[in-house]
């Protein structure tokens, strides 16, 4: 339950911060300030919620304690009694919620990378389905996504795609996607009409900026090449390719997309950056144990996380052991919100039992 002085001190917090705003700081405080308030604001309203709700039912048990108070107005008090206490625990819940620590990068926009795995062709045009269904999971959600680099599959689909993804919580709500994503279904070249299983690989990634990776050029390896398309066949007269190799880490970028290149080394610095980001942050969660336990799935990029059978219809994420029998609504991104919704409830729930069981502290 929360305390009435956790609610005292966000409330003293933002009446401090109001009043630090209005004395004309610096700029740089101001906006600091103004960050700050902006988080508070839906903790302080749903605080607020909860202690009327609480100065309420204070009220309606001094009422009921009443003998003189007449029938009609007792059953009143008593039915809005019960409603109250009914209600209070999900308020106090959802303040629960806001007050957990941030993941720092949920408001940054992404990186997402898909790559065909096991399974040949196959695996490529479910590489392609799956981005097609991020493409309009993002439309629907009103984000920008831009491609920024591509192999294209020798049937269809995509050996490997690589795209930014611009917008509101972009990062909050597809983080969930990383893994390995598994197909279960009958290929248009099998005769038999025996079922395939193979996999595409999802990796979404925080976007970094310039002051969240140094990257000293001292430790950069950059080869250039002649970028060529599918089946070796040269698609450029000059040496536009890069490949970017950052020594300390051993972490490896090729971009060829673009003609000139200046701007495939921009675009390939752009996914070193969050490459590198990611694996910090990968590296700070792996040392603390707690924020490990208070996850849902392992984070790693070669954990199983979902499988896509067409036979059944069936979508089935095996972190939080749900399966929705709506896989045309999910490819096509209308459904997708039902699976990142349900894993976005199931890490609050388990973060708020690592922080408030102590055996799990």
């Amino acid at each position: 339950m929360l305390s009435e002085q956790k609610i005292d001190q966000l409330l003293s917090r933002q009446a401090d911060i109001e009043r630090r705003m209005s004395g004309n700081p610096d700029p740089d405080a101001y906006v600091a300030l103004s960050k700050e308030f902006a988080e508070l604001q839906p903790v302080v309203a749903a605080v607020r919620k909860v202690r009327a709700a609480r100065a309420e039912l204070t009220d309606l048990s001094q009422m009921l304690d009443d003998a003189g108070l007449d029938a009609e107005m007792r059953e009143m008090a008593q039915a809005e009694k019960q409603e109250l206490e009914a209600s209070l625990p999900g308020m106090e819940h959802q303040v629960s919620v806001l007050l957990l620590p941030k993941d720092a990068a949920d408001d940054r926009d992404a990186i997402l990378e898909v790559r065909a795995g096991t399974g040949g062709d196959e695996a490529a045009l479910f590489a392609g389905d799956l981005f097609r269904m991020y493409q309009r999971y993002a439309e629907l959600r009103g984000w920008k996504l831009d491609i920024i680099s591509v192999s294209e599959g020798e049937v269809g689909g995509y050996k490997e795609i690589i795209a930014s993804i611009k917008g509101d919580g972009v990062f909050a709500r597809m983080k969930f996607e990383s893994g390995v994503h598994r197909v279960q279904r009958v290929p248009e070249t099998e005769g038999s009409g025996r079922i395939h299983t193979s996999a595409a690989t999802v990796a979404v990634l925080p976007e970094a900026e310039d002051v969240d990776v140094h990257i000293d050029e001292k430790d950069l390896r950059v080869d250039v090449f002649r970028a060529s398309g599918p089946g070796g066949q040269s698609v450029n007269t000059t040496d536009s390719a890069v490949r970017i190799t950052h020594i300390p880490t051993g972490i490896v970028v090729s971009q060829q997309d673009e003609k000139s290149q200046h701007k495939n080394r921009a675009k390939g610095m752009k996914i070193l950056r969050a490459r590198i980001f990611d694996a910090e942050r990968a590296k700070r969660d792996a040392e603390r144990a707690q924020d490990r336990r208070g996850q849902v799935g392992s984070g790693d990029r070669s954990e199983r996380i979902r499988t896509y059978n067409f036979p059944q219809g069936r979508v089935s994420d095996h972190r939080i052991n749900l399966t929705l029998y709506k896989l045309d609504q999910v490819l096509a991104g209308d459904a997708l919100d039902e699976l990142v919704d349900a894993l976005i409830t199931e890490d609050q729930a388990a973060r708020l039992a690592a922080i408030n069981d102590p055996a799990e502290a």
